[in-house]
């Protein structure tokens, strides 16, 4: 592989693996709350 064939998978690996480390600091700082109701279904489908 060439120079910039190995530049750009590491800048595609740091975007990807960035994005996720975001993703999870954000999950954490935000959590998602649970509907209360979600859990009782009152129909049938």
């Amino acid at each position: 592989m060439s120079a910039s064939a190995i530049v750009m998978m590491i800048v595609a690996m740091l975007v990807v693996w960035g994005g996720l480390v975001l993703a999870v600091i954000n999950l954490r700082g935000n959590p998602d709350v649970p509907d209360p109701g979600a859990d009782d279904v009152s129909h049938p489908l």
